[in-house]
């Protein structure tokens, strides 16, 4: 098959194009024949080796965790799916070394789910990792409630702005910190914006005189510092941060994301009563991935940059 790999760790510069062997089908896994697959900026830190200490990594690797695609083949084991069938996941497994960047991808049960019909496989596959992400730290990080204030940093990335949907979806009213030039974005979305830097606090108590029951950080430093001193009386901590586990310490909860195939469900049926959208901010063909990881790290992008397998 042809595939995207890096034989050490770099940057960019390390991917290279051309063929690697196909996957094998273990019992509980299924063969998905790759359509799309999300560029995520842990792609490029693994690829970096700054997870090293982490993450058991085996060369070449594949990079790529996010996907959408058809099904080719099942193992014995699975029942949950059948060859035709159309599916995105989070496809993480203990082991770094076989990724999405392919025209097939080995997937493990857990890590699939069925793909919303009302997704094109390009959306499809922005959704996992991020949203995820967001619906994890809102339901088990925070668990957060209808009626409840949400603050959410970085409101308009990737992860922040599924959070803000997904927010309004559980009936919470979400203030988001963002550039003044993604105040707009975030209006679309149901969220009240509110600028970064110097007089956060304050324009936050201006939208919430007597604070917030909950906080998502996804930005750390002091954005995070200020957090814990927005929230309302009572509050105890309920900020969760995916940046700093230091969190912890002060009461708060760390959010790692973890394939859920369940989650997926929750998050598909979201965008098929059109509750989820999905922003695209390019596209690359799978040899030009190298570029999608350099576009990615920008950092200035406005929505998913994925990669297309044809």
């Amino acid at each position: 098959m042809k595939a995207v790999s890096y034989r050490a760790y770099g940057g960019p510069e390390a991917l290279e194009y051309g063929e690697r062997p196909d996957p094998k089908v273990g019992p509980d896994s299924v063969l998905v024949r790759v359509k799309a697959a999300a560029v995520n900026p842990v792609d490029w830190k693994l690829q970096s080796g700054a997870m090293d200490a982490i993450m058991d990594v085996v060369f070449p690797v594949v990079p790529g965790w996010d996907v959408a695609g058809v099904v080719e083949k099942v193992g014995p084991a699975v029942i949950e799916f059948s060859p035709g069938d159309e599916v995105f996941g989070y496809v993480r497994e203990d082991l770094v070394g076989r990724g999405t960047f392919a025209e097939y991808v080995s997937a493990p049960l857990r890590t699939l789910a069925h793909k919303p019909a009302g997704l094109s496989f390009e959306q499809a596959a922005g959704v996992p990792l991020a949203g995820l992400t967001a619906y994890q730290a809102l339901n088990r990080g925070l668990e957060l409630r209808s009626g409840e204030t949400l603050l959410v940093h970085a409101a308009s990335g990737g992860v922040g702005s599924f959070a803000v949907q997904i927010a309004r979806t559980l009936g919470a009213r979400v203030i988001g910190t963002a550039s003044e030039a993604n105040h707009a974005y975030l209006r679309s979305l149901g969220a009240e914006p509110v600028p970064y830097g110097d007089g956060l606090a304050e324009a936050v108590r201006g939208h919430a005189p007597e604070g917030v029951d909950a906080v998502l950080d996804l930005v750390g430093g002091e954005a995070l510092e200020a957090s814990f001193g927005l929230l309302r009386d009572g509050g105890h901590g309920r900020v969760a941060s995916t940046i700093d586990p230091a969190v912890a310490a002060r009461g708060g909860r760390y959010v790692f994301v973890r394939p859920d195939r369940h989650d997926l469900d929750a998050l598909a049926a979201l965008a098929d009563d059109g509750r989820l959208r999905v922003d695209i901010a390019a596209t690359f063909p799978l040899e030009r991935a190298a570029d999608a990881q350099r576009f990615n790290a920008e950092g200035h992008t406005r929505g998913k940059v994925v990669v297309t397998v044809a």
